[in-house]
């Protein structure tokens, strides 16, 4: 067996060669030494490896968070598609199925309410795709409660298509008087000049000369609400609730023949063309109510009339004249 080679070292205050006596103190501080570098070439070594090396599995988790992110906005894209579609739904529910049944649209404060205030997507914060997820979160629940809001409009049209046909009969649309030749308006609704004070006042309803004793027909089924007697204002009138919003007014009758709470149906009569309260001349006013709002009764006309017939009442009413009351 090979005898370890000594080692020497030159001692220059005895000049003369000394043979190194190995330590533990000396082991031990060479063996620390080299422990510190090795440590720290493995801490420069794996922190290279760590921000600029990816393992296997890293770089597959890499693979899948690049393809969910992908997926992420093909499915906003998609969500923006979907959303765009039911903003196409709520404009034709707004403006064409809630407009046959005389229903007032949604509002866009109800479409979207649930939304704003407190933030509910705070535990979405703090991720390398915080605002992807959140933004994504935020649509969905949102096209959500606008669906939810759509499905409960149309349950609601289709309970009034269900009630169509008593809303349709309720509905005023027809002419108050037996006015085939439309030559009875005599002043229509908006500012005309009143009678007895020659002032310009709004006209709420339409006036139709007729002669006295002329009957009045209900213009939609309905419930008698009012029936009053009386010297001034409306004089003797009648006030049919027709339900769906509406009311009609029929003003300065001569016979009222209708009482409180009894049931009307369209084309039945309810009085007769007078003279009573403020008017100057035997006539009819007439009124249509809805939702508390007095409008103007020549849109209500259509159920007798052809187009060029209701064309002429809508002149005929527009005229700048007097009224009678």
């Amino acid at each position: 067996m090979a005898r370890k080679k000594a080692k020497y070292f030159y001692n220059p205050h005895t000049l003369s060669y000394e043979r190194v006596e190995k330590t533990i103190k000396g082991t031990l501080r060479k063996t620390s030494a080299f422990l510190v570098v090795a440590l720290f070439l493995a801490g420069i070594i794996v922190t290279l490896l760590y921000f600029f090396y990816d393992s296997p599995k890293e770089r597959m988790l890499k693979r899948e968070l690049d393809m969910l992110s992908l997926q992420y906005n093909l499915l906003g894209k998609r969500m923006d598609k979907a959303a765009e579609m039911l903003a196409q739904i709520q404009e034709k529910d707004d403006n064409i199925y809630r407009i046959i049944f005389e229903a007032d649209p949604v509002s866009e404060d109800a479409r979207k309410a649930g939304y704003g205030g407190v933030d509910w997507y705070r535990n979405l914060e703090g991720y390398d795709h915080s605002q992807l997820m959140g933004s994504m979160t935020k649509k969905l629940d949102q096209l959500s409660r606008r669906i939810y809001i759509q499905q409960q409009s149309y349950e609601e049209v289709l309970m009034m298509a269900k009630n169509k046909a008593s809303m349709l009969a309720a509905i005023p649309a027809i002419q108050p008087l037996n006015n085939k030749n439309l030559q009875w308006i005599a002043s229509g609704y908006g500012y005309r000049i009143h009678p007895i004070y020659k002032t310009t006042k709004m006209h709420t309803g339409i006036d139709f000369t007729a002669p006295k004793g002329t009957d009045v027909y209900v213009t939609g089924n309905g419930v008698v609400e009012e029936q009053m007697q009386s010297g001034t204002g409306y004089g003797n009138h009648v006030i049919v609730n027709h339900g769906y919003g509406y009311k009609t007014l029929y003003a300065h009758l001569d016979e009222v023949i209708v009482a409180p709470g009894q049931k009307v149906t369209r084309g039945q009569v309810v009085g007769r063309v007078g003279n009573t309260g403020a008017s100057v001349a035997p006539h009819l006013h007439y009124e249509v109510i809805r939702n508390g709002e007095k409008i103007d009764p020549a849109n209500y006309f259509f159920n007798e009339l052809a187009p060029e017939e209701y064309e002429k009442v809508v002149e005929l009413a527009s005229r700048s004249n007097q009224s009678f009351d």
